[in-house]
C-alpha cells in the first residue's frame, strides 16, 4: 500500500518562492478523525503568515500549511460512525490541507451536498466559521446594528457582509478600489469606504458610527476605529496585517464603555469548532442553498501553482476566495 503523498514544502520560512511539492508519508486518522483524499484546499492570510514563520502550527497540528479541504473519506479511525470510506466531506483543519490527504476530525466535517463542487466547498469553512465566531458569538452583532468590516472583498470579508445582512444587520467596508467596493454592494455592502482615497473614521462618523467592527489590520486601525465605534461597541481584531503594537487609549474605552477583544480560530478548542461547523452546516449552506448568500470563489489554482496562489492574495487580487485543486 502506498504510504507517501505529495504536499506542498518549505525547507525554511520565507517568500511564496520557498514553497515546493514533494513527498511525506501520509497521516493516519486517529479515533474519531476521517483520513480524506483532498480535492481542493481553500488558501488564507494564516497560511501566508504561517509561511513566513510567524504562526506557527498549534501543538499537535500538522506543520504543512492549509487549513481546509473537501474531498473523499478513504479511512476512519475508531469510533467515526457518521461519514464511512467513500464519503464526499469539506471541513476545517487544524494543519494539513496542502496535500493529497489530510486528517479531519469528524465532529468538523460536513457531508457536501451534489450542489457543491469540491473547490466551492473547500472555499466555505474558514471565512464563514471566522466570520460566525466574531459577528455571532463573540460580538454578538443584531438586528438593526452597523458592522464596519475591513479588506471586506477578502474571504472572510465576504461571508462577513453576507452573515451581517442575514442577521438584519448593516454592513460597512473598507476596500482598496472601486472594482472591491462594486462586489461588496453586490454582497449587500451598504457603505463601501475606498481607503486609498479616503478616511474610513470620517465615513463612519459621517454615518453615526459604528456598532461593531471587525478588524483585519490591527496596530495602525486602532484609534480610528475606537474613534469609529458608537458608545457600547465592540472591537474585534481578528489579525495583524496592519502591526501588532499601537498606543490604546484607555480614556476612550472608558468613555465610551468600548470593548476590544483578539479572536483566532486555529486554536480553538474542538469542542468550539464543531459547534461552528453546526452553524455552518445548519444556517449557511441552507442560505447559499435557497439563494439567501452567495458563494464568493474568485480564483482556482492547481497545487503545483501555490506559489502563485500565494502572490496573487498577498497582492491583494482576490474578490473572495482562493483555493487549491489538487488531483
Amino acid at each position: 500500500m502506498k504510504t507517501a503523498m505529495r504536499a506542498v514544502l518549505q525547507d525554511a520560512p520565507g517568500s511564496a518562492d520557498t514553497l515546493f511539492l514533494g513527498q511525506v508519508a501520509r497521516p493516519h486518522p486517529g479515533p474519531g478523525q476521517l483520513l480524506v483524499r483532498v480535492k481542493a484546499a481553500g488558501v488564507n492570510r494564516a497560511d501566508i503568515v504561517q509561511r513566513e514563520g510567524r504562526y506557527p502550527p498549534p501543538h499537535g497540528a500538522s506543520p504543512l500549511l492549509g487549513l481546509e479541504v473537501a474531498g473523499e473519506v478513504t479511512a476512519v479511525g475508531a469510533g467515526v460512525t457518521a461519514f464511512p470510506p467513500g464519503s464526499a466531506v469539506f471541513g476545517l483543519v487544524a494543519g494539513g490541507g496542502y496535500a493529497e490527504y489530510a486528517v479531519l476530525d469528524e465532529g468538523c466535517a460536513i457531508a457536501k451536498p451534489d450542489w457543491l463542487s469540491f473547490a466551492e466547498a473547500a472555499s466555505l469553512p474558514e471565512a464563514w466559521m471566522t466570520a460566525w465566531l466574531n459577528l455571532v458569538e463573540l460580538a454578538a452583532l443584531g438586528e438593526g446594528e452597523t458592522v464596519l468590516i475591513h479588506a471586506g472583498a477578502s474571504g472572510v470579508g465576504a461571508a462577513a457582509i453576507q452573515l451581517a445582512r442575514l442577521r438584519g444587520a448593516t454592513a460597512v467596508v473598507t476596500v482598496g478600489s472601486e472594482e472591491k467596493a462594486d462586489f461588496c454592494r453586490r454582497l449587500g455592502a451598504a457603505h463601501a469606504i475606498n481607503y486609498r482615497t479616503g478616511s474610513f473614521q470620517d465615513a463612519t462618523r459621517a454615518i453615526g458610527g459604528v456598532d461593531v467592527i471587525l478588524d483585519c489590520i490591527g496596530g495602525t486601525y486602532l484609534d480610528a476605529n475606537l474613534n469609529s465605534l458608537k458608545p457600547d461597541g465592540r472591537l474585534i481584531v481578528i489579525g495583524l496585517m496592519g502591526g501588532s503594537g499601537a498606543e490604546l487609549n484607555l480614556g476612550k474605552l472608558l468613555v465610551k464603555r468600548l470593548r476590544v477583544q483578539g479572536s483566532t480560530l486555529r486554536p480553538q478548542p474542538l469542542a468550539v469548532k464543531a459547534r461552528l461547523t453546526q452553524s455552518l452546516r445548519d444556517t449557511v449552506l441552507r442560505a447559499l442553498q435557497t439563494g439567501h448568500a452567495t458563494l464568493t470563489m474568485d480564483r482556482q489554482f492547481p497545487l503545483s501553482e501555490v506559489a502563485a496562489a500565494h502572490r496573487w492574495l498577498e497582492e491583494n487580487r482576490n474578490q473572495g476566495k482562493v483555493v487549491l485543486e489538487i488531483e
